[in-house]
C-alpha cells in the first residue's frame, strides 16, 4: 500500500499539504503497521482528507469542488437516483439530457465510474470532493440511509425502536417540556414532511381509516399511497401535526387550521395544515406551499404563443376585470400570481386581499381576511380602495357584496384579477347574476373570462413516440390527416419521474374575450349555452380542444386531457 502512496505523497509535498521531515518521521512506523503513509498521516491529523482530494484531483487533471458552499437543484439531484448515489458515494453536481457531472473522492476509481455511466446511460464527467463533503452532501440531499420512512416505519412496527415514550408526547410538550429530537414520531413525521418535498408532492393525506392510518402524497395532481404507519401510532403522529401547527391538542371535536415552517435542505417551505374529525380519528391534510411555482413566466403555464399574446393585452389593460374559473386544485391562484410579477412595476400600486396570503409577493401590498373579527373580503375590499391602488386581485368571489364592490372598482378604473368556481368560462357570467349582480354591470365591467384545469406533462427523460388509441383519437375529433403530422409521446417511466412518465403540470385553456355581441346578449340575460355559442363563433377555443393542440404538439397524452376535459356540445 506504501508503494501506491509515492506518486501522491510527492504531490502533496509540491502542494505544500506535508513536508519531506514529517513524511520521513512516519515511514518507520508504517513499516511496521503495514499501513499507507497517506492514511497514517490522515489518522494522526498531519494531512485532512480535504488535502488528499485536492492532490489526487490534481494527479488526474479534474477539478475540484466544495459541495458544502454549493446550492445543487432538484433536477440535478433527480437525474441519480438515491439508491445509486448511495451505494457508490456519489453526488451529482450538473445534469444535462445526455451528461452529468458527479463529485467522486477517489477520481482513479475506474470500476465506479464505469458503473456509474452504465447505470445512468450518461456521459459521466468526474469532479472531486472530499469525503467528508460528500457524506454529508448525500444526507443533506437525500436523507440518512436510516431516515427512509418506509425503514422508520418498518423499525417501529417490528419494535426495533424504543416506543415507550409516544404515549407522552403531549403532555412533554404542552407542559412546556421538551422531547429528544431523536424520538421515533418525531422523526417519522419530519421524514414524511422531506420525503413529500423531494418527492414534489404539492400534499401530504393522512388519513384514518377503521382499521388502518393511510398516508398519501399528491404528486402531479395524482394521490400516491406509501407504506402506512401502525394504526397504534395514529393518535401521537396527529397531536405531533398538530403541535408543530400551533393548534390545540385537547379539541377533537371541531375543524382547525394551522401553519408549519420548516428547513428542507437549504430551503425554508411552509405548510398550510388542516386537521377534520371523522369517524375514525382526525384527518390532517398538509398543502405543501411551492414558492417556485410563483416565478412562473406565463410560456411556463402552458400558454401557446397566440394565447400567451391575448392574455398579456388582457393583464395590461388599464380597468376592468378578469375571472379566471376553475375548480379547487386547478392552478388559478399560480395563474393570478404570475400575472401579478409579470405587471408588477414602481410606477402600479398592486393590492391583493387573500385568505389566506399563502406567498409574500416583493412589491406587493396582501391583506389577509379574518372573519372572526368582522374583517371580511368586502369590507377589506373597501378599505382598500381608499388607498388608491392600480390593481386588485381579490382571492375568490364568494357573495353579492363582494362582487358588487369588485365590479364597481372596475368600472371606476381599477384593473381587477379574481376568481370563480365554475366548470366554463361563459358559465362565470351566470354564476355572477345568480349571486345578483346586475346584468348591465357584468356587460359593462367584464373584460375576458378565462377557465383552465392542469394536465400532466410528458416526463423529458423518459418520453417517447406512441400512437393513442383509437377511441382516444376520436374523443378528441384528431383526424387521419391530423395524426399523420402529430409528434405523440408517453413518458415509459424512470427514476427522474418516480417510474410514472409525467413530471410536472401546466395549464390548458378557454379564453373568452367579451365583445360588443357579447355584452348585448349578457345585458339580455341568456343563457350560458347561448354565450358558449357566441364564444365559439367569435374564436374561443374550449378546454378540449387547446388540449388536443398540446397533445399534437407532444406535450401531454391524450388520455390526460380526456380526463381533465369533458366533451365539447357540438
Amino acid at each position: 500500500m506504501a508503494a501506491s502512496d509515492d506518486y501522491l505523497i510527492d504531490l502533496l509535498v509540491d502542494m505544500g499539504f506535508v513536508t519531506h521531515d514529517q513524511v520521513d518521521a512516519i515511514r518507520p512506523k508504517t513499516d511496521e503497521t503495514g499501513e499507507g503513509i497517506v492514511d497514517t498521516l490522515v489518522a494522526e491529523k498531519s494531512l485532512t482528507r480535504t488535502q488528499v482530494a485536492q492532490a489526487k484531483a490534481a494527479h488526474f487533471n479534474a477539478e475540484f469542488v466544495n459541495l458544502s458552499e454549493m446550492r445543487i437543484g432538484d433536477e440535478v439531484i433527480g437525474a441519480v437516483p438515491r439508491n445509486v448515489a448511495k451505494k457508490y458515494n456519489a453526488v451529482p453536481v450538473y445534469a444535462t439530457e445526455d451528461s452529468v457531472s458527479i463529485a467522486l473522492s477517489d477520481p482513479s476509481d475506474l470500476e465506479t465510474i464505469d458503473a456509474l455511466q452504465h447505470l445512468l446511460n450518461r456521459n459521466v464527467a468526474v469532479l472531486v470532493a472530499s469525503p467528508d463533503d460528500i457524506e454529508s452532501s448525500l444526507n443533506r440531499y437525500y436523507g440518512r440511509a436510516d431516515d427512509s420512512v418506509s425503514k422508520m416505519i418498518q423499525d417501529i412496527t417490528e419494535g426495533e425502536v424504543e416506543i415507550g415514550t409516544l404515549g407522552k408526547l403531549e403532555d412533554a410538550e404542552s407542559d412546556g417540556g421538551t422531547v429528544d429530537a431523536d424520538a421515533p414520531i418525531i422523526k417519522l413525521v419530519n421524514g414524511m414532511i422531506i420525503e413529500a418535498y423531494r418527492l414534489r408532492a404539492s400534499d401530504i393525506h393522512l388519513e384514518p381509516l377503521e382499521k388502518r392510518f393511510r398516508v398519501r402524497y399528491r404528486i402531479d395532481g395524482i394521490c400516491h399511497e406509501i407504506k402506512s404507519p401502525p394504526k397504534r401510532l395514529q393518535a401521537s403522529i396527529v397531536s405531533r401535526l398538530k403541535i408543530m401547527s400551533n393548534m390545540s391538542i385537547a379539541e377533537r371535536r371541531i375543524p382547525q387550521d394551522g401553519r408549519i415552517q420548516c428547513n428542507v435542505g437549504n430551503k425554508v417551505i411552509d405548510l398550510r395544515v388542516s386537521c377534520l374529525p371523522t369517524n375514525h380519528g382526525e384527518s390532517i391534510v398538509m398543502r405543501i406551499l411551492d414558492k417556485e411555482g410563483l416565478r412562473l413566466g406565463l410560456a411556463e403555464l402552458g400558454f401557446f404563443t397566440d394565447d400567451q399574446q391575448t392574455f398579456e393585452r388582457l393583464i395590461s389593460l388599464p380597468d376592468g376585470i378578469l375571472l379566471v374559473t376553475g375548480p379547487t386544485g386547478s392552478g388559478k391562484t399560480t395563474t393570478l400570481y404570475s400575472c401579478l410579477n409579470y405587471i408588477n412595476r414602481p410606477d402600479r400600486k398592486i393590492i391583493t386581499v387573500e385568505d389566506p396570503v399563502e406567498y409574500q409577493l416583493a412589491g406587493i401590498n396582501q391583506v389577509q381576511v379574518n372573519e372572526a373579527i368582522g374583517f371580511s373580503f368586502a369590507y377589506a375590499l373597501r378599505s382598500m380602495l381608499r388607498q388608491a391602488p392600480n390593481v386588485i386581485m381579490l382571492g375568490e368571489i364568494r357573495d353579492m357584496e363582494t362582487a358588487t364592490i369588485a365590479i364597481n372598482a372596475s368600472l371606476t378604473g381599477h384593473l381587477v384579477f379574481s376568481t370563480l368556481h365554475t366548470n366554463d368560462a361563459p358559465s362565470a357570467v351566470t354564476r355572477l347574476i345568480d349571486i345578483g349582480i346586475k346584468p348591465f354591470l357584468v356587460a359593462s365591467s367584464a373584460r375576458a373570462l378565462m377557465a383552465q384545469r392542469l394536465v400532466r406533462k410528458i416526463c423529458k427523460k423518459c418520453g417517447q413516440p406512441y400512437m393513442p388509441p383509437e377511441t382516444e383519437l376520436k374523443a378528441l375529433h384528431i383526424d387521419a390527416a391530423m395524426a399523420a403530422s402529430a409528434k405523440f409521446t408517453k413518458g415509459k417511466g424512470c427514476a427522474d419521474c418516480n417510474k410514472t412518465g409525467c413530471r410536472g403540470r401546466f395549464g390548458i385553456f378557454e379564453i373568452f374575450l367579451i365583445d360588443d355581441e357579447a355584452r348585448k346578449l349578457i345585458y339580455e340575460k341568456v343563457s350560458s349555452s347561448v354565450l358558449r355559442v357566441r364564444a365559439r363563433e367569435a374564436g374561443m377555443r374550449t378546454l378540449r380542444e387547446d388540449g388536443t393542440r398540446k397533445v399534437v404538439a407532444g406535450l401531454t397524452t391524450a388520455e390526460e386531457v380526456i380526463r381533465a376535459t369533458v366533451g365539447d356540445v357540438d
